[in-house]
């Protein structure tokens, strides 16, 4: 009981302050649009506070004793022992973000295949996209995330400190890229994930939900040819063809009969084939 009430406090202090930061920004640059913008992204923001509690009951605390226990035993003691001593730390923090981005890039890639989209579904499903959507999450989706995408870093015995840290940023980053911005950040979204490109990601048209699968940054989409400049898309619909649901419709989405058949976003659904 102890470890689930932790769990969940850090959760609520953890979204006080993005919802500080995310909620001040979006006052400065709505003004007196921000009433409508509640308006239209209450109910699925109920939803996505809903999936980040129930993954802070009932996920989180099953993966955080473990991971932090390995962590500190494999410690500069994985695959390359000691190395990380004489890399300058600002290079080994930026590694650490750039690997980690690496596994979760692939990861995300294969959760729009046929076998996972079922439960990657849930988190494409807002139409209001807001900073909140990046925890709309299915607990099977949220366990393969904390499964597999530390999961180099920690087998290459990169420190703690780095693995933590990123992890931080990214977490940052990843609110940001799905907050209700048009920003392509210019020069630098080059470089670095937008919220212009993720908001291209999570597009209504499902054949242009297989670009921009970063969180942080624009390599790997650049390198393994999924990027797309998101200048021609800004304020895009966003959602699924199958439509967004309540907590519970969240959590039963991937057992509807819908998903029996497993389609990849932009193939032809059963409801289509069977029209």
């Amino acid at each position: 009981m102890i470890a689930l009430a932790q769990s969940v406090l850090a959760l609520l202090r953890e979204l006080a302050i993005y919802g500080a930061v995310f909620g001040v920004l979006a006052l400065v640059l709505k003004r007196q649009a921000i009433g409508r913008a509640i308006v239209v992204c209450h109910r699925e923001a109920s939803t996505n506070f809903g999936l980040a509690a129930f993954n802070a009951l009932f996920i989180a605390p099953l993966f955080a004793v473990p991971a932090a226990a390995l962590a500190i035993v494999l410690d500069g003691t994985g695959y390359l022992g000691g190395f990380w001593e004489s890399v300058p730390e600002v290079v080994t923090l930026l590694l650490a973000i750039a690997l980690i981005d690496f596994v979760a890039y692939w990861r995300h890639r294969l959760e729009h295949d046929r076998s996972l989209w079922r439960f990657h579904a849930t988190h494409h499903a807002d139409t209001a996209i807001h900073w909140l959507s990046v925890q709309r999450k299915h607990p099977v989706a949220k366990v393969i995330s904390l499964l597999f995408d530390t999961v180099l870093v920690i087998a290459l015995g990169m420190p703690a400190w780095a693995i933590i840290g990123a992890t931080l940023i990214r977490s940052w980053w990843a609110h940001f890229i799905h907050a209700d911005l048009p920003w392509t950040l210019g020069v630098f979204g080059e470089v670095l994930v937008s919220p212009a490109a993720h908001r291209l990601h999570h597009i209504r048209d499902e054949r242009l939900m297989g670009s921009n699968y970063g969180n942080t940054i624009t390599l790997w989409d650049k390198l393994f040819g999924t990027w797309c400049n998101p200048a021609p898309y800004l304020n895009c619909e966003t959602g699924i063809e199958e439509g967004t649901r309540g907590i519970w419709g969240e959590l039963k989405r991937p057992w509807e009969a819908r998903y029996r058949r497993s389609v990849t976003p932009g193939d032809e659904t059963p409801d289509k084939a069977s029209a």
